[in-house]
């Protein structure tokens, strides 16, 4: 560690604007991991803070204001928000958890082979992620969502298929860099398989910054499945999901009945920011340790 007592001029600034960048990137990981578990913890725990159940319909009360029995009103089926609001925690947390780790594997597996290999393969793989990354991403997530059909492992697939490519361009990049590095000729000496290889050496290099941009997808991937919802294609009525239920009640805010999409509208808020926050947050700590 410098000190800062001892360092010459260009030393101490450095090592103060480190100090800066450590902190405001543990501030940054704390918060927005605080976040995220607090949305968990309220999705765990629906069935114990609400009374209603997600799909349970009240016929007395179409459309109610918040208050009373129903804490924050009723959508337009008699629904209580509030239950729909925790449940869908669940739904939404976990599509996107589970896309971003299916796409994970899937491009970093394509990245190994791609950067390792070379040659053709290379070519190949990179030209097929090329045609991928041409569309906006939220347009291919509407065309693979309408060709796959509805449905939870639908989504889940749609919202990998989008995220894959930008995986796959990590590693390869990474991997290419590392193969060339003394500790890999050192393996090919002793007989290392290939797969021993990727999986001993080259994989564990390559993973930084896929760790760093993965919390960050997360988020993206749950405005993906709300916005996918929202027009038709994601998860329909009558389960809950924010992009669904803020689809539901566009209509009511007109007429001044804003809670029935403003809860689920803040939810999905809360919820990106917490994992903006954490990616943001091992980006910045990423950052500081290169410099």
């Amino acid at each position: 560690m410098t000190d800062l007592r001892t360092a010459g001029p260009a030393e101490a600034p450095k090592a103060v604007r480190g100090s800066r960048d450590s902190r405001f990137s543990r501030v940054l990981i704390i918060t927005g991991s605080a976040i995220l578990m607090l949305v968990a913890a309220a999705a765990l725990g629906a069935p114990l803070v609400s009374s209603w159940g997600a799909t349970e319909i009240d016929p007395a009360s179409t459309l109610a204001a918040p208050g009373g029995s129903h804490l924050l009103g009723t959508d337009s089926n008699g629904m209580d928000i509030w239950s729909r609001v925790l449940y869908a925690a669940r739904l939404d947390l976990g599509i996107a958890v589970a896309a971003v780790a299916l796409a994970v594997v899937a491009g970093t597996l394509l990245g190994l082979v791609a950067g390792y290999r070379g040659g053709w393969l290379d070519d190949v793989l990179m030209r097929a992620v090329d045609i991928l990354q041409a569309f906006p991403t939220f347009i291919l997530a509407l065309a693979v969502a309408a060709l796959l059909g509805n449905g939870t492992v639908n989504l889940i697939i749609t919202i990998a298929v989008v995220n894959a490519p930008a995986y796959a361009r990590l590693v390869r990049a990474e991997v290419r860099t590392q193969r060339e590095l003394p500790f890999v000729d050192a393996a090919v000496t002793s007989g290392a398989s290939t797969v021993g290889i990727l999986w001993r050496h080259l994989l564990p290099n390559s993973l930084t910054p896929v760790r760093v941009i993965a919390p960050l997808n997360c988020g993206w991937a749950m405005l993906t499945l709300a916005g996918l919802s929202f027009l038709g294609l994601g998860v329909s009525i009558p389960t809950a999901e924010w992009g669904a239920m803020i689809s539901l009640g566009a209509a009511d805010v007109v007429g001044g009945r804003w809670w029935t999409s403003v809860p689920p509208g803040l939810a999905l808020f809360v919820s990106v920011l917490g994992f903006s926050l954490l990616g943001e947050g091992l980006q910045e700590r990423a950052n500081a340790k290169r410099r």
